[in-house]
């Protein structure tokens, strides 16, 4: 093992043995295709409910003048199970990789109340317009302490939220990052909405991730397939916060979608498949055509194959 203080592997004892376990019990379903990685055959971890907090967002609130929305995100170590018997030893926000959703409207002033229970040094970075003073660069918080970020929130859109203390690469890969959604003040069309969050885990300390996920945990979406209804817009807000890798990605299977790079402009791309680098996002709205089970999934193979794949169930 290249690093004991990244944490316990039990599988076979290292992540080289535990990432060959995972795609040998793919490789294994190959006669029977993708279809055999769906519900229980799926090597995924948790209950169906698990990751609701992370999947689905807050409602959406018409624009309101001098409204304040606040949040408390607090940091601290905690090890995370990201695959059957692989422990991850997280830097979290509130417990999670990735933090929690916030949300806001163009025109709210945005506070986020820090502390830092951690073990390193911590900052927030929001991607978006606001004061250098609140950018989460200069404004070191050492363990114990916190701070207090406050600015207008803008632009509409879909903005991720990180660390930005140093060595960065590590602390955004340890798992302190999350999501923003800055809701437009001429409210967006009604839709199911869902949050993705693309990252990967680096389990033996390589350089390299030996697991991919959306939303911190392998395959949970091929276990627990993501049911939404033909008959209403599905609006995704999809980022990448991987490390090491240059790229991330999305593919839909069996449809096509309307892609927002960043959820603002006016710019739509008609696609099926779509890249970001890291700190890329966009906001996918897709009109399923058909009822039934749709697969999606990262378009680098070895991403899928290391736990980054899902099922949408479409139903009428």
């Amino acid at each position: 093992m290249a690093a004991p203080m990244l944490g316990k592997l039990v599988l076979d004892g290292n992540a080289d043995a535990a990432s060959r376990t995972l795609q040998t019990h793919v490789h294994n379903h190959a006669v029977d295709g993708h279809a055999a990685m769906i519900g229980e055959n799926a090597p995924a971890v948790g209950g169906p409910s698990d990751l609701d907090a992370l999947l689905y967002p807050p409602p959406a609130l018409p624009y309101e003048p001098g409204r304040v929305r606040e949040y408390n995100l607090r940091a601290v170590d905690r090890e995370l199970e990201i695959a059957p018997g692989i422990f991850f030893p997280a830097w979290t926000y509130n417990g999670t990789v990735p933090g929690p959703i916030l949300r806001a409207t163009e025109g709210d002033i945005l506070r986020v109340n820090f502390t830092n229970a951690g073990s390193h040094p911590h900052t927030i970075h929001f991607h978006g317009i606001h004061p250098p003073r609140q950018d989460g660069v200069f404004e070191i918080v050492k363990p114990g302490d916190d701070f207090t970020y406050e600015f207008e929130a803008r632009p509409a859109g879909f903005h991720p939220y990180h660390c930005h203390a140093t060595p960065l690469k590590k602390h955004i890969h340890k798992g302190l990052y999350g999501s923003l959604i800055i809701d437009p003040k001429e409210p967006r069309p009604p839709a199911q909405e869902l949050v993705m969050v693309m990252n990967g885990y680096d389990t033996d300390g390589d350089g390299g991730n030996n697991f991919y996920t959306v939303n911190g945990r392998s395959f949970y979406y091929a276990r627990y397939p993501i049911t939404v209804r033909r008959s209403q817009l599905v609006r995704i807000y999809l980022a990448n916060l991987t490390e090491f890798d240059l790229i991330n990605s999305f593919h839909l299977h069996a449809d096509f979608f309307h892609y927002q790079p960043n959820g603002t402009g006016d710019y739509r791309e008609y696609t099926d498949t779509v890249m970001q680098c890291q700190g890329q996002r966009g906001v996918l709205e897709i009109e399923f055509a058909n009822a039934g089970v749709y697969m999606f999934h990262a378009h680098q193979s070895e991403f899928a194959e290391l736990g980054w794949m899902g099922f949408f169930n479409v139903t009428d």
